[in-house]
Parts: C-alpha cells; structure tokens; sequence
C-alpha cells in the first residue's frame, strides 16, 4: 500500500474547537492544477455510461422503464446538472432525457408498474428491498434536477410522498429504508441502507421550497436524523463520511466530537499521492477471493475531499485531494479510476466500469464545490 501522510491529530483538533465549522478564510486563486481536468470529456464519459446502461438487458423493466442504479444513474444525477451549466447547454441529452423520462413514469405510476426484483426470481424480501430503494433514489435523482431551478416539480414531490411512505418507522431501523442487498458493497448491501439513509437526509434538508420544514416531511426527517445518530459509530467509515455530509444540515446526526475525530481519522489515511483508497474506507471482502486494490482512487477522494471542502477545512489534506482529482482524469476517457472491492473485474468493461462511473461524480461534485 503506498505511504500516507500522518496527521498531527491535536492539532487538528485544536483548530476545529478554536473555531467554528462553518466559517472559513476566502479561498486563494486556483492552482493551475486545478485548472487542467476536462469537464467536456467527463460529461461525455458520463452520458455514454448512462447510454450503455439503457442498453444494457439487465436494466429493461416494467412497461419500457429502467432499472435505477446507484454507481450509475444515482451518480450521473448528481453531477449532470451542474455540467450543464458549466457546459453552458441546458438541453438535456437524449439519454438524460430518456432516463428522467423513465424515473418519472414509474413514479407516476408507482401502484402499477413492477418492483425492479420479484421474489419469485430473486428470493424472499428483495421485492420489499427493491420497492424501498427504488423510491429513495427516485427522490434524490429528480430533487438534483429540481435544485438548479429553485423549486421542486410536482413528480418530485411525488417521490418523495412514496419514500416516506416506505420509511420504517418502527424498531431499531426507524427512520431508515430496507435496502436492496446483493452482498454488492457499497451500493448493494447491508451497508448500503445507512449511505442511502445519509444520502435521502442531505438531499431532503437541503431541496428547494423549503421542503425541509414542509408538514409531510418534518416528522420523517427528524425520525431519519436520529437514525443516523444512533447508527453512526457501528458504519464503516465511507458511511460515515456520508453522515458527515448530511450534519452539516441536520446539527443532530453528529455530534461535534465525533465529527472533529472522523476528520482526524480520514486526512491521518490520505496516501502520499494525496488521494484516498475506499479500500480503507471499510471491511471488504471480495468474492473471488483477490486481493482488494489499495492505490488511491477517485470514489474514495472525490467523497472525502467533498466532506473536507463542505466542513470548510482549508488545509494541506484538502488541497493534496485536489490535486489529484485534478491530474486522475483518463485524458482519453473522461473518467476517475476506481476499482470494485467485490471482485476482480476488468476495468475496460461495461461492468467493470461501475466505480468509475460513481468516482467520475464524485470527483464532479469535489471540484465543483471548490469553485
């Protein structure tokens, strides 16, 4: 494994009790670094992904609809919208078009149209598993293409009537959603169900109108905020980077202290290279019994550069993560490297492209945010 950089704990420490979170020095110039990624070649990766996904026979499903993926179609929501306005085109491609098209069909018609899974096909549960994730990432999908507008549609709205609606509200999962779990981390697993938690948290605190303080969505959203409390320190460490996110708008996930030890944790884990392995980020364990990768890649230091920028952490860790999503782009590609820590896939593979598609959007979303 490459050599990291150890962080002198107290005195991070001592710089985050001196000071509050939320307020920062103004950001000096770009490095010419910083400069130098394409984010033509990147849109471009991204809308060919999304392309091969609708192609692809696995994603075909009830009444001309799609599959929702995570890594994939979750990831490209996430970042697409903001391309468009860097791109300075606001017209979507046929592929985006053809995937919101999709997503707001099936909530349209939530009572009719198939779970992605059927327990006849896949065993007892997954139709509940399906159902429940499905209706998560319809939520945060068409709420990041509400964002750039200021207001919520009504699909949107919709979407997130059905997830609350799924919500558990009971027993020692309240507040979160049972997940769609493949033994495929991170995406379809048992972890899977507090990331995607984490995820709904920040994309419902922070939607346009207001919807935070919305009647419909106050009572589900406080139940979520304790979830991610009370589950917080059992998660492995790329779910709690996900908490993280989400505390910077809801005080009660995490407290200050541990919030000060996880970004003490995760800078003391960057490499020499100044990027970060989601191999460290939890305890993975391939199928095929392969070693995991262990270099740096574009998943793991696009998200914890995001939760270094957006905890307004000005520092060399930050800075180091830039520059190397700044100068990891594939030059021919478009996209971040990074690897799958389930199996031993060929990187140049549709399937094995899966956490290049989830690291592109994350580098997207690190970047974009230190602009």
């Amino acid at each position: 494994m490459p050599p990291r950089q150890r962080l002198r704990v107290p005195a991070l420490a001592a710089a985050l009790l001196g000071s509050s979170l939320s307020v920062r020095a103004a950001d000096p110039p770009l490095a010419p670094t910083l400069l130098s990624w394409d984010r033509g070649a990147a849109a471009r990766y991204l809308d060919s992904r999304e392309a091969w996904w609708q192609s692809w026979d696995h994603a075909q499903k009830d009444k001309g609809t799609y599959c929702v993926s995570c890594h994939t179609q979750a990831s490209y929501a996430f970042v697409r919208p903001s391309l468009h306005r860097d791109l300075k085109d606001s017209t979507p491609v046929p592929a985006e078009q053809a995937m919101l098209e999709s997503i707001r069909k099936r909530v349209r018609l939530w009572n009719e149209v198939l779970p992605f899974y059927s327990d006849a096909l896949y065993g007892t549960g997954k139709e509940v598993e399906s159902r429940n994730a499905e209706s998560v990432l319809n939520a945060v999908i068409l709420a990041s293409y509400d964002a750039p507008t200021g207001h919520l549609s009504d699909a949107t709205r919709l979407a997130f009537d059905h997830a609350w609606s799924l919500q558990t509200l009971t027993g020692p999962d309240a507040g979160s959603w049972v997940w769609q779990n493949f033994d495929y981390a991170p995406w379809e697993s048992k972890e899977s169900q507090y990331y995607w938690a984490a995820q709904m948290a920040l994309t419902a605190a922070t939607a346009p109108d207001h919807y935070r303080s919305d009647a419909a969505a106050a009572h589900h959203l406080a139940l979520l905020e304790t979830y991610l409390h009370d589950h917080f320190a059992s998660q492995p460490l790329v779910n709690q980077l996900m908490a993280a996110r989400a505390a910077n708008h809801l005080s009660g996930v995490l407290p200050r202290p541990q919030r000060i030890a996880l970004l003490a944790q995760i800078e003391s884990m960057q490499h020499a290279d100044g990027g970060w392995s989601l191999t460290d980020l939890g305890t993975w364990h391939r199928r095929d019994k392969t070693p995991l990768v262990p270099d740096s890649d574009g998943f793991a230091t696009g998200l914890v550069t995001l939760v270094l920028e957006e905890s307004h952490l000005q520092n060399d860790y930050a800075a180091r993560g830039y520059n190397w999503l700044a100068t990891h782009q594939d030059k021919r590609t478009g996209a971040w490297p990074a690897w799958s820590v389930n199996k031993d896939r060929d990187p140049k593979s549709n399937v094995g492209q899966f956490m290049s598609d989830a690291a592109t959007s994350y580098a997207l979303q690190a970047l974009d945010a230190k602009r």
